[in-house]
């Protein structure tokens, strides 16, 4: 017995949209026939009261009468029918064309044979018949209309007679709804009088409608795929702003006293000396060297007890007085700050506590500060405690950071606007340094870890800090970095460039071709050319698309006359124009073909035998039958239908995995390798989103990773993305949270 496989929620999602978008086609079309209706009941009364070309018979005449007055006095009942049986057989014609869902494990009983009635022959034959010239009327559209579905069902192209909304379905409803509506069977083979062009209702602009329902449809729904995947930089953007403005809300009510300020900052007087938080370290080439400042430093009493329990004695602030007026008595240098501040690294210097801030508001009176002041200095001790105890920090940067705590802590008091806007000097060169060099610096040499150390000894002996030039440094140190890696892998990205493109350029090439051959009614002879030299051409003319614009639509056009070349010619005139276009193909083909290099004898056959199939086309009789005449005018509108589809889907490239969306330069990942977690930077992405080029931490040599490998690490866990965007907005996101849910 076989095995029923379930179908994935995948595939019935897309099961679901595709019946949804036939729906919405069966009913569109069964609205606009509606809205004809009218007018087609009234023509058909009309001709058949017209007698003028009637049959002498008397029995005829009569019943033409009859049934003339009859829909005329009863043109709404006839739409009425008309309408339900459109709809009907709309719907039995759509329903034919989806697979059914029959389990596949019980194998399909035995069909009964059973012979056509003659009636039922002779009914289609007619209705064949009858149906022929809206056929031939709107083949181009109908050929097109096969197309677009078959891009909807995932198929090369819905053939002719298999198309849900051919005429012969219209036409067998309304006859089926003149034998419901009419009650003598004598006058239902009036019928096939009536469904003629100039009584029936107009085909093309149903089919107009039709057509443009599904372009439309896919093209949005592309579109929408590939913004949301790789272009989504607007949204973030508005997402971000949003973010922002909350954030910035929460925070000014928190300083207005809106919202509970205080915050609970733990006491760290000494952590352990293992590999867990933050230390001193005495690196070699990465100590750093003592920033002394002469400052005569104010008189503080605090207790080694105070100092352990963070008791509030020792600072005294009178009440006329400011935070600013505070530090400015205690000045910066690691020797006037209190017990408890960070040992900085300095020759034979010893930590004994590592936060300032946090210790410098819990040895403070409670209500002795301002409640701005109080709001500010809670802020950044949680800022500073989250960045010095960051284990993805290197010590070295933690070092330089501790050192700004006072100046930031000044900058934000003199500016609230530290707290609102990322771009603020103070705020940004905190981010930076906490994001510049997030891998172990690379020596004394590295101009990023020299801007930065500059950059904070140049805010540090500064009673105001001047931020500005300091982060002008720091950015310019940063963007020396950058450019010296990008010099670096300038090669590996050049090589990639290359390889990108050329596989775009074949990719394109291919599926040019293979919807061109969609419809299997090609010669053999240019079917075979085509896959296997005219892809290296048409390749080819991608590749150079750049260099030399205009090469795609000379080699795509040459493609197109070549098959429209070895198609019947029905007409005297068709022929005449062959005869005509053939010298400037032939060169066209030549030139391509010189270009890809295939001068070999196989070249010379191929010639050889396209010419007898020109000269054939030329011979062959020009008095066909009606069936070939429409056969062969359906052949070519299919594949007009197919060069078009061609054209709107050359310029598409792959889809983006989900887990690549967003995916910008500059952004951190850590990934495991042999059991080791590493980290790096995605330093490129190239212009097609195909590849992903990462310098490693240090020295570590750069890896490109494809896309498809790249999403598989991140769908499955081995590899994650860094927390982006600054420590300053993530840590006030959070403190404004609790402080919003403790309200």
């Amino acid at each position: 017995m076989a095995i029923v496989t379930a179908p994935s929620p995948a595939a019935r999602q897309a099961a679901a949209a595709r019946k949804e978008t036939l729906d919405g086609l069966v009913e569109r079309a069964a609205c606009l026939a509606r809205d004809a209706l009218p007018d087609m009941a009234r023509r058909m009364a009309s001709s058949l009261l017209d007698l003028t070309g009637a049959q002498p018979d008397p029995r005829d005449v009569m019943r033409r009468v009859r049934s003339g007055n009859l829909l005329k006095a009863n043109s709404y009942a006839f739409c009425h029918v008309a309408e339900a049986a459109i709809e009907r057989a709309l719907y039995t014609a759509v329903d034919a064309l989806q697979p059914a869902d029959k389990p596949a494990a019980r194998p399909a009983a035995p069909q009964e044979l059973r012979l056509v009635p003659l009636d039922e022959i002779d009914q289609q034959l007619a209705l064949g018949a009858v149906s022929r010239p809206f056929d031939l009327e709107c083949a181009d559209r109908l050929a097109t209309l096969g197309v677009r579905l078959g891009l909807l069902l995932g198929r090369d192209l819905v053939r002719a007679a298999h198309n849900p909304f051919r005429p012969e379905v219209f036409l067998g409803a309304l006859h089926a709804a003149w034998c419901e509506f009419e009650p003598d069977p004598d006058a239902h083979g009036l019928a096939a009088s009536l469904l003629r062009p100039g009584v029936m209702f107009e085909l093309a602009p149903l089919y107009d409608a039709l057509v443009g329902m599904l372009q439309p449809a896919r093209a949005r729904q592309e579109a929408e795929a590939r913004f949301s995947k790789t272009d989504d930089r607007a949204a973030r953007k508005a997402e971000q702003a949003r973010r922002d403005a909350a954030l910035s809300g929460q925070l000014r009510r928190m300083f207005d006293g809106g919202a509970e300020a205080a915050l609970d900052i733990p006491m760290i007087p000494n952590l352990p000396q293992g590999s867990g938080g933050w230390r001193p370290s005495a690196a070699s080439g990465f100590a750093v060297a003592a920033l002394p400042k002469r400052i005569e430093a104010a008189p503080i009493a605090v207790t080694a007890a105070d100092s352990q329990s963070g008791a509030a004695a020792g600072i005294h602030l009178p009440a006329d007085k400011t935070l600013l007026d505070l530090l400015a008595r205690l000045g910066a240098s690691p020797a006037a700050l209190p017990e408890g501040a960070p040992a900085m690294v300095q020759q034979g210097a010893t930590p004994h506590a590592v936060f300032y801030l946090p210790r410098l508001r819990q040895s403070l009176p409670r209500g002795s500060l301002s409640h701005g002041d109080e709001t500010t200095l809670d802020l950044l001790s949680r800022v500073f405690e989250t960045v010095l105890l960051d284990d993805g920090i290197p010590p070295e940067t933690r070092e330089l950071i501790a050192f700004l705590q006072v100046p930031v802590l000044k900058a934000a008091l003199r500016d609230r606007s530290f707290f609102y806007q990322e771009a603020h000097p103070a705020r940004r060169m905190l981010d930076l340094l906490s994001q510049a060099r997030w891998e172990q610096p690379a020596g004394q040499d590295d101009p990023a870890w020299r801007a930065m150390r500059s950059s904070v000894e140049r805010v540090r002996d500064q009673e105001q800090p001047e931020f500005d030039a300091a982060l002008a440094e720091l950015e310019a140190g940063i963007a020396a970095r950058d450019s010296a890696e990008q010099a670096a892998i300038a090669e590996p990205i050049a090589r990639a460039k290359r390889q990108e493109k050329q596989a775009a350029a074949e990719r394109s090439a291919r599926r040019a071709v293979a919807l061109r051959m969609a419809g299997g009614n090609m010669a053999p002879l240019v079917a075979g050319f085509l896959e296997q030299r005219w892809t290296l051409a048409l390749s080819l003319a991608y590749a150079v698309e750049d260099s030399r614009p205009g090469a795609v639509d000379n080699a795509t056009r040459a493609m197109d006359d070549l098959i429209w070349s070895v198609e019947p010619k029905a007409t005297q005139q068709a022929r005449q124009t062959l005869i005509r276009r053939l010298p400037a193909l032939l060169v066209s083909l030549n030139k391509w073909l010189d270009a890809i290099d295939w001068r070999d004898a196989e070249r010379l056959q191929f010639f050889a035998d396209l010419a007898e199939c020109h000269a054939a086309i030329v011979r062959a009789p020009i008095e066909l039958s009606p069936e070939r005449q429409l056969e062969l005018a359906v052949e070519a509108a299919q594949q007009d239908a197919l060069r078009r589809a061609a054209q709107e889907q050359e310029a598409d490239g792959p889809q983006e995995p989900d887990a690549l969306a967003g995916l910008e330069r500059g952004q951190r990942f850590e990934f495991r390798v042999d059991g080791a977690l590493r980290k790096v930077r995605l330093a490129w992405v190239s212009p097609l989103r195909t590849l992903f080029i990462f310098s490693g931490a240090g020295r570590q040599e750069a890896f490109s990773l494809p896309a498809e490998r790249l999403a598989a690490l991140i769908e499955s866990g081995a590899m994650r993305a860094l927390a982006s965007g600054g420590v300053v907005g993530r840590v006030l996101n959070v403190a404004a949270g609790e402080a919003l849910h403790g309200a």
